[in-house]
């Protein structure tokens, strides 16, 4: 086995991901209230790292998918009710609730499988920092069955309420699929006056654009406004504001999410749940180009490598004489890279180590 592969495989490393805005902070020396005892470590060197990782982004869906349709459900299913609609909920409470539940999946899984929690953020990661293309199929499958677990609970302790909103349904001639009804519970239908696909495709690209350049930048190690503290809420406070946004002409924002909850739809209120103006298509895969697109973006215009590098987060593919023969060629280089290579003894703004102007 290459011995890539051998590091990737130690227990207590850190998989490629959300873990990248923790990089110059990291550390393990929180000291454990008992002893660790060797059976336990032989357990945990035992686990099967594929599992760990699968079940890591599994469950870092579940959260953050969980929260979020279960306060659609709190705000769809009580419009009735005589103390009031504010009483249960809003597009605003809707998008703290994602907001808040990418957060924590995202601190509790992160450090696990690298918190990716998004189909579109895993093939980035494989396309431009190195991820694993044999680890996306199983990454993605068990992101869109967290999302399948999270609809099928939330359907399960919602059920008699949403069995009372499918008979009104029903009784007013709505029928179930359709934007507010009880298949929207789960997944993202559009307004019935929303038939122009292009417009609805347009929509979602920009919205996940979006998110993926907040993401990008918050997970670049060497962006100095991101802390671990606060990348887990940056992060979810994108698709937040995009709920707050556009939640109200429909996005999806990512495919697991959709694609998990659409088959939960589909199983309890038909397959209209995919063909409803035709729009399915687009919530489950415009996220994947668009992501892709606000990705490149970063890395052709605004990612600094040479500053990831000079600050520790990041090496030269050729070591130490690939980085002099760069900055032999540029004849300068940015503070960070330079106190890199002169043992941090100067601390002026820019360094002319070879050609002069």
């Amino acid at each position: 086995m290459a011995g890539e592969d051998m590091h990737r495989l130690q227990t207590h490393d850190l998989e490629l991901g959300a873990t990248e805005a923790v990089q110059k902070h990291y550390s393990r020396h929180v000291v454990a209230t008992k002893p660790v005892s060797q059976r336990k470590l032989d357990f945990e060197h035992r686990r099967p790292r594929w599992l760990r990782e699968c079940m890591a982004e599994a469950t870092g869906v579940f959260y953050y998918v969980f929260p979020g349709i279960a306060a659609i459900a709190s705000f769809t299913l009580n419009l009735e009710s005589p103390v009031g609609v504010a009483a249960f909920g809003s597009l605003f409470q809707i998008g703290w609730a994602f907001t808040i539940g990418i957060a924590f999946a995202i601190i509790t899984c992160a450090p696990t499988s690298g918190g990716h929690f998004n189909p579109a953020i895993t093939i980035c990661f494989a396309i431009w920092q190195g991820f694993p293309w044999r680890k996306v199929p199983y990454y993605i499958f068990s992101q869109v069955f967290g999302a399948f677990i999270a609809g099928l609970l939330m359907v399960g302790m919602y059920w008699p309420e949403i069995q009372t909103f499918k008979a009104e349904s029903i009784a007013a001639g709505k029928g179930l699929v359709y934007n507010g009804g009880p298949a929207s519970l789960l997944c993202t239908f559009p307004n019935p006056n929303q038939t122009n696909l292009g417009y609805l495709f347009l929509t979602e690209f920009f919205v996940d654009s979006f998110i993926g350049v907040v993401i990008w930048a918050n997970l670049d190690p060497a962006n100095p406004f991101v802390s671990p503290v606060s990348a887990p809420f940056a992060i979810g406070l994108a698709y937040g504001a995009m709920v707050w946004g556009f939640a109200d002409i429909a996005i999806s924002t990512n495919l697991a999410r959709d694609l998990g909850t659409r088959i939960v739809a589909a199983i309890f209120f038909g397959g209209e749940s995919f063909s409803y103006l035709n729009y399915s298509w687009i919530a489950i895969l415009v996220n994947v180009p668009a992501t892709i697109f606000a990705t490149g973006y970063y890395e052709f215009l605004m990612r600094d490598s040479l500053s990831s590098i000079g600050k520790g987060h990041a090496v030269h593919e050729d070591g130490e004489e690939g980085l002099r023969r760069h900055i032999t060629n540029t004849g300068h280089i940015e503070t960070g890279a330079a106190n890199a290579l002169r043992g941090n003894k100067s601390s002026s703004d820019e360094y002319n180590l070879g050609k002069q102007d």
